[in-house]
């Protein structure tokens, strides 16, 4: 089982069963396999997908966001959201489209 709520082998979570195996790092972590990262990279990509389709009403995206999060090492999540933040600030950046706060504008 997984250290976090929710996660067991049966899943295909990350954690899975590692400690019991010794692979764990010098804090407790270890590198992801190469089925693991493409499961996390596809839970993300579904879960971004989702996001993108249902702009209005990203609460039907749970479901998918509860598989990245189940994929994913915490700080990749993180990482990720942090990305998708930039991306699509960059996004509208370029078209033209975003506009400053007002609280931005006047400083």
């Amino acid at each position: 089982t997984g250290s976090r709520k929710g996660h067991s082998k049966q899943e295909g979570g990350f954690a899975e069963g590692r400690a019991s195996l010794g692979c764990l790092g010098p804090r407790g972590m270890a590198a992801p396999s190469m089925k693991e990262r493409q499961a996390c990279w596809g839970a993300r990509d579904e879960y971004w997908k989702c996001l993108d389709e249902k702009a209005e009403d990203a609460s039907q995206c749970e479901q998918l966001r509860s598989a990245f999060e189940s994929r994913c090492p915490q700080q990749w999540i993180k990482y990720f959201d942090k990305r998708r933040d930039y991306l699509k600030f960059k996004e509208k950046f370029e078209a033209g489209q975003f506009q400053p706060s007002k609280t931005t504008a006047q400083s």
